[in-house]
């Protein structure tokens, strides 16, 4: 059993969780301090039996944001990998994940208007009919950051951690779907998962997004099923997973049953209103903005982040220190990154590898020379292929909070 750190949200929500017989005190181990003054059915928060991470596998410093649906992100000195490793994944859920798992009777269905073949595949005919292939791909929530903005916006307030560049195998969608057929009509692939909507209505479901057909015939859009060359974990979409790589990781969906080649641009649950949409206009912070005014998130903006040291690293009798971390750019590849220790005055290039493939991070380090004793922050800016650059503050607000990617910074004390 480890313990997450656990947001005010999730505390609140325990209080209500169903009362069994079992005496409190056995249960935990300890007298119950003023049992008398419990309210009735309160299950105290240390009551283990209703832990919803204690089979998840997860690093024990993962910070939990929401436990319905199950949201949780990492620490970026958790980050430091190359290649993420399961436990130290974001999650990001909308629905509630499923317990039960028949992998020998899974299939996936593939249909839609603009489908010439409708059929269906388990997972086996998937890994014995197309070639496989695998790639390092970068997942990062849409909503990455979203605790910086201001005017607050609603939803998880994720702050750095919800990024991930893990090893994804399994076959390109592109060749499912020329095996299905596509009529010259597709404008959009939706999927459809077996996650349960919050509310229990089996006639609604937590989320169902997509990506234009022409992401979806990129090479390395993928139906994965092995994660880090083992079969994907539950919390991260066992046994099949949508994976596109420099996208909202929305559009990455989990626990796969159906594939729908669609006519119009999807239109399922989290596709219309202001769900994973921006402004398509700058629109000045706290502005009310229609939802005809709202654009899809496609591919992410340029970013970079610090994974060692860890933020608030002393050094002592040394004024050398090697910095470490990743860069991505959505669709686009990075062309540089910067570090600086005076806020933003002066600016000093780092090391920069190239991505092992298309859309995995590329990773950058450099070895910074302190003048003196003293306070200091480590900023980080990467560039695109294109010239862009990371804003050094907030980028332009928006209702939802998406797509933040202002410099990432630690802080440095070195006496």
């Amino acid at each position: 059993m480890y313990i997450c750190c656990v947001s005010n949200g999730v505390m609140k929500r325990r209080i209500f969780l169903r009362q069994t017989g079992l005496g409190l005190s056995g249960l935990l181990g300890l007298e119950v301090v003023f049992a008398s003054s419990m309210p009735k059915d309160y299950i105290p928060l240390m009551d283990h039996r209703q832990d919803p991470f204690k089979n998840l596998n997860k690093h024990k410093q993962m910070i939990v944001l929401n436990d319905r649906p199950l949201n949780m992100e990492a620490q970026a000195h958790l980050l430091n990998d190359e290649v993420t490793p399961a436990d130290k994944m974001f999650v990001r859920n909308n629905g509630i994940t499923p317990q039960k798992i028949d992998v020998k009777n899974w299939r996936l269905v593939i249909d839609g208007e603009s489908a010439l073949n409708g059929r269906s595949f388990t997972l086996d005919e998937l890994k014995t009919t197309f070639d496989s292939y695998t790639y390092q791909l970068v997942l990062e929530c849409g909503g990455n950051g979203r605790s910086e903005f201001n005017p607050p916006a609603k939803g998880n307030q994720w702050t750095i951690g919800a990024v991930s560049c893990a090893q994804w195998t399994g076959v390109r969608l592109r060749d499912v779907l020329e095996r299905i057929g596509v009529k010259d009509d597709a404008v959009y692939l939706a999927y459809h998962s077996r996650d349960q909507h919050l509310s229990g209505d089996s006639k609604k479901e937590a989320i169902s997004r997509g990506i234009p057909i022409s992401k979806a015939m990129m090479d390395e859009t993928l139906l994965a099923y092995k994660m880090n060359q083992e079969d994907i974990p539950l919390i991260h979409g066992q046994p099949l997973r949508l994976v596109v790589g420099g996208w909202p990781a929305s559009a990455s969906g989990k626990w796969l049953t159906q594939l729908s080649i669609r006519n119009i641009v999807h239109d399922g649950a989290k596709m219309g209103g202001q769900a994973y949409r921006i402004p398509c206009e700058t629109v000045a912070p706290g502005t009310p903005v229609s939802d005809k005014d709202m654009c899809i998130i496609e591919s992410m903006p340029v970013k970079s982040l610090l994974t060692y040291p860890k933020s608030g690293a002393l050094l002592e009798n040394q004024k050398n220190l090697e910095i470490r971390g990743h860069a991505w750019a959505g669709e686009l590849a990075v062309s540089a990154v910067y570090y600086s220790i005076d806020f933003g005055a002066t600016w000093d290039v780092c090391h920069l590898s190239a991505p092992i493939n298309r859309l995995a991070w590329q990773h950058f380090k450099a070895e910074i020379q302190f003048p003196k004793k003293g306070y200091y922050e480590v900023w980080v800016r990467a560039r695109d292929q294109n010239g862009v650059d990371q804003p050094m503050i907030l980028p332009g607000w928006n209702p939802k909070g998406y797509l933040n990617n202002a410099c990432h910074r630690i802080a440095i004390k070195v006496v």
